[in-house]
């Protein structure tokens, strides 16, 4: 699964954006330099999240929307499209 895919899951599941969810991380002092562990154990309480879906959002709370680009147009499992992931929602998605 590509990173936008499970930024894409997440929504689907909890109906909350991954821009949205960098706001409400913010609410809760959670930022860079922020422990994974913390992050995980509130998207696990609060959302019901996994390990792997609440990493995803690790990433784009401590360090924004950018991933390295060897894991752009790789043609893996985990290949992205692009090395800036989309924050705003699906709906708002340009094709």
């Amino acid at each position: 699964m590509s990173f936008q895919a499970y930024l894409d899951n997440i929504e689907d599941k909890t109906g909350v954006t991954p821009r949205r969810f960098i706001e409400l991380a913010g609410e809760k002092g959670f930022g860079p330099g922020t422990k994974a562990g913390e992050i995980i154990a509130w998207l696990a309480e609060d959302y019901g999240l996994g390990r792997g879906h609440a990493m995803a959002l690790v990433h784009v709370i401590t360090k924004g929307p950018k991933i390295d680009p060897k894991h752009v147009g790789s043609g893996g499992a985990h290949s992205d499209a692009s090395d800036t992931l989309w924050l705003d929602g699906k709906a708002t998605k340009p094709a």
